[in-house]
């Protein structure tokens, strides 16, 4: 059966699977078994020569058994990955909802430049001298961090977000143990509704984490901020615009309290792609932000390779960021990697044994230089305006938490309207895999109860916003009609069907053992 577009109906895909076919394939849908089941072990793709003789330097820890792994000949390994990649789902493939992972179309010119000759075939083992162009590259890059969020230093070497903050916090708690208040800062604020890695990483560092309230309009009050203030406390762990969609409002205030309190402010850039072009961070009274390049400035979040997490940093802090930076003498362009070589600044140390990702940092820049200003401002713009258009289209049948604030870049929902519908959060993200979509975040931030977060970014078109507006429109009219099955048993059309995700939790499968030989019966 089809639909008015030409496309299977339900009732299509359930005479379908009404047809089993021998292979458990469905014409272009092709049944992927597991590599050890398909595999081989005497069999590879390549042929090796057997090693010369030699004495193991493993201390006794060398594999006393081969290794147990399976082959396959080169074009059952092509297949193999390719078809497995078929089942994958990306931003090439569709709409990418998750809310606060920026999930953004990445621009194919980035892509070529990163592999130009001299960015992608260096290797940080080379004299400086013959990768000065890529230096002056980072050189270059930072420059425009610094302008875009007004402040003072960068340090470009950590690796992803969560690193960024790590270094960031780092040079915090350096400045503090300079001013020999070490023993005494030993408090870290940070929101209810912050990321986990902020309390995780203020931990990590020895900090003691206090939690701050979000209030019931989803923002943090300075008046709460300065509850909590003393001689103790290090710095405060904010993010803006917040996990809940919001611009906080009383950031300045915040900023202004935790400064007069001798402590300092560290921003999470996580959300940055809702104000580039808008706001500097740094006239707002940060003191430190990590900034994820693979969010805002190009590769979508976890696509493609390893991210890229640079930390800005104030007047305040600049002189306690880490080894190794970029000093410039004229044309020349050098590496500062030791204490003896940075001179008057205090760097803690390093993050990372070399300098970052290269690949990240000729894609930003690459965004940067083709955006310009105004290209990314008004990609800030969209961002919002996209989010806010999915909220308008959306808020009549679901629920919002906060409904005071405009949305950034990003729309909250939460699981009230599913009120003794007996249909929960993770069921209604279930069914939209049928329909195609990733499911948006889900149960975050936890100040929500049941929390659906969406970011369409600046990507997305009217026609794609409509169609995804009006495909979860149907979904949860559906819901209120009481169709539990719909969502309870879905998704129905995913390679697999739901799994048992308390038990898997619970009773972590690891290993892949063979299945137990089937009995033949007896004649």
């Amino acid at each position: 059966m089809l639909n008015n577009q030409g496309r299977p109906t339900a009732a299509g895909a359930a005479t379908a699977a009404a047809h089993p076919t021998f292979t458990g394939n469905q014409a272009l849908q092709i049944e992927e078994a597991l590599l050890f089941e398909i595999g081989r072990a005497d069999c590879t793709g390549v042929d090796l020569d057997e090693p010369a003789a030699f004495t193991p330097r493993l201390g006794g820890l060398e594999r006393k058994g081969p290794i147990g792994l399976v082959g396959l000949s080169e074009p059952e390994t092509m297949r193999h990955f390719v078809r497995l990649s078929q089942k994958n789902y990306g931003i090439d493939t569709g709409l990418f909802p998750l809310g606060s992972c920026t999930m953004k179309h990445n621009p194919r010119l980035n892509e070529k430049m990163a592999r130009l000759p001299g960015f992608s075939d260096i290797h940080p083992l080379q004299p400086q001298s013959t990768v000065q162009g890529a230096l002056e590259l980072i050189d270059q890059l930072a420059h425009w961090l610094m302008v875009l969020t007004g402040t003072s230093a960068v340090a470009m070497s950590p690796k992803a977000g969560a690193h960024g903050e790590l270094a960031g916090m780092m040079a915090i708690k350096a400045a503090i143990d300079a001013k020999g208040e070490g023993a005494s800062r030993k408090v870290v604020l940070v929101p209810e509704s912050a990321h986990g890695t902020n309390p995780a990483t203020a931990a990590l560092i020895g900090f003691i984490v206090k939690p701050v309230p979000a209030r019931a309009d989803g923002t943090v009050h300075v008046d709460d901020v300065k509850a909590l203030l003393g001689p103790d406390v290090a710095a405060i762990m904010l993010t803006n615009p917040n996990t809940c969609g919001i611009f906080e409002p009383q950031i300045v205030e915040i900023a202004r309290a935790m400064h007069e309190a001798g402590a300092y402010f560290y921003c999470d850039g996580a959300n940055f792609n809702a104000i580039v072009g808008k706001a500097r961070p740094g006239d707002l009274g940060i003191d430190a932000m990590h900034i994820n390049l693979h969010k805002t400035f190009s590769t979508p979040h976890g696509g493609g390779g390893p991210g890229a997490g640079p930390v800005v940093l104030s007047d305040r802090l600049a002189r306690f960021a880490p080894l190794p930076f970029i000093r410039r003498d004229g044309s020349h362009f050098a590496l500062v990697e030791t204490a003896d070589q940075a001179g008057n600044v205090q760097a803690f140390g390093r993050v990372t044994a070399f300098h970052g990702q290269m690949g990240m940092y000729v894609r930003a820049l690459s965004y940067m230089m083709s955006h310009g200003s105004d290209g990314m401002k008004q990609a800030s713009e969209d961002a919002v305006l996209n989010a806010n258009y999915i909220r308008a289209g959306l808020e009549d049948l679901m629920s919002l938490p906060f409904p005071d604030h405009p949305s950034m870049h990003e729309a909250l929902f939460d699981d009230t309207w599913l009120k003794d519908t007996g249909i929960s959060t993770l069921d209604f993200a279930k069914a939209m895999i049928d329909e195609g979509y990733h499911p948006m975040t889900m149960y975050f931030p936890l100040v929500v109860h049941g929390a659906m977060l969406i970011e369409p970014t600046e990507s997305e078109s009217r026609a794609s916003l409509d169609l995804f507006i009006m495909t979860l429109r149907d979904l949860a009219m559906r819901a209120k009609r009481g169709e539990t099955e719909r969502f309870s048993a879905a998704p129905f059309h995913a390679p697999r069907r739901r799994l048992d995700e308390t038990r898997a939790a619970r009773n972590p499968i690891l290993r892949w053992t063979p299945p137990q030989p089937i009995q033949q019966a007896a004649e």
